[in-house]
């Protein structure tokens, strides 16, 4: 079955009582038992929900996995990631990432014993000069976020395996229909399906994929436990916003392109991120690692007025101010001060994320709407 296949039928089943072409919601708490422990698989909504195993196994078979576990959002499901860890272990995480993973593994986890280094890995050979006897855990995200830059999967996962350690792939940004981590080596891979999966920015869910039987028991025995699962209603709206994923990403990336083009000419505008571009350092990954250059766009104005971008954002028509991304409409936010706001400002800056950086995550209206919309906030 080829990918726009899946996304359609993977894992879904015709309702066998009814015969309902979508899966039903589920919504209950408990199921009915015929004596203690004889019933049809299911105890208590924690810990199985019929609506929930379908979106499990629908997304475990987008990223050629096994197993799919849900959660309640990304960040439950990286926390359940982190639970795999013990006091003591060590973390070796790219240094630009999403705010809220850096505050989750330092304001958190590193209370609790887990450290957590931040690294830019785009030449995966660095890797080597930070793993020690205590590292358990490297955490990729590609491309990162907001400064899109791309991580050699397969080599960092090389790398780390043959140290012992395990892989995390971040790929909320890139979404299975770019690219899937599990096929390059990685342990695991983890979802915002809040993004593009889910594509509507009208729930909050996180997923995990995985093909190993070990982490998926342990993942599952963590989710029941610690009880961070998302309702059956907001698993329904990401199983219904998965069916258009290939069709939406690709609409997305073909308008980014254009965009991209236009940003290129204009003269308030200075540099511009975007694997995309041949001038990208990480151009060659993207190329050979990616279907597509993905929908996210970061760019600096040119000149030293700190209000400069602000004003942008304030008088876009179309590009809705807001975080998040990966929704059918196009969004654009300023991530020092958004998404970003929770990192110390000198390790954004040291990482390249300046107080100005603005990022666009690329909907799919008509392209020239969109620029003509971001023309005229250029103007102001």
């Amino acid at each position: 079955m080829k990918f726009n296949t899946k996304t359609i039928h993977a894992g879904v089943h015709p309702d066998p009582s009814t015969g309902a072409i979508m899966t039903p919601i589920f919504q209950t708490s408990t199921y009915v038992q015929n004596a203690p422990g004889d019933h049809k698989g299911y105890e208590y909504a924690r810990t199985q929900n019929p609506t929930r195993q379908v979106l499990e196994a629908n997304v475990a078979a987008l990223e050629e996995g096994k197993y799919g576990i849900a959660f309640g959002s990304g960040l439950a499901a990286l926390d359940a990631i982190m639970k795999l860890l013990e006091a003591g272990d060590e973390v070796i995480a790219t240094n630009d990432l999403y705010g809220g993973s850096y505050r989750l593994m330092t304001a958190i986890y590193g209370k609790l014993g887990i450290k957590s280094t931040f690294v830019d890995l785009t030449d995966p050979e660095v890797l080597k000069e930070h793993l020690n006897e205590k590292t358990k855990l490297v955490w990729l995200e590609t491309p990162t976020n907001p400064l899109l830059r791309i991580l050699d999967i397969r080599r960092l996962v090389d790398i780390a395996h043959e140290a012992g350690v395990m892989v995390c792939v971040d790929n909320t940004f890139a979404s299975p229909y770019l690219q899937q981590p599990l096929t390059l080596g990685s342990d695991l891979v983890l979802h915002s399906a809040t993004k593009y999966l889910g594509g509507h920015s009208d729930v909050v869910l996180g997923i995990v994929a995985t093909s190993s039987e070990a982490l998926a028991e342990r993942l599952y025995y963590i989710q029941n436990a610690s009880g961070g699962v998302p309702g059956p209603q907001d698993c329904f709206l990401v199983i219904r916003g998965i069916k258009t994923l290939h069709v939406r990403m690709q609409r997305a990336c073909e308008n980014a392109a254009k965009i991209v083009a236009f940003l290129q000419e204009h003269p308030n505008v200075d540099r511009i991120i975007y694997p995309g571009l041949p001038s990208h350092p990480n151009h060659d990954i993207a190329k050979r690692q990616m279907k597509d250059f993905g929908a996210m766009v970061s760019f600096d104005l040119k000149g030293e007025d700190p209000e400069a971008g602000l004003r942008v954002l304030q008088n876009t028509k179309l590009f809705a101010l807001a975080e998040s991304l990966g929704g059918v409409e196009s969004l654009i936010s300023l991530p020092a001060a958004m998404t970003h706001a929770s990192i110390p400002r000198e390790d954004r800056l040291a990482s390249g994320l300046t107080d100005t950086l603005i990022r666009m995550s690329v909907g799919i209206e008509d392209v020239e709407d969109l620029i003509a919309d971001l023309k005229q906030a250029l103007s102001h």
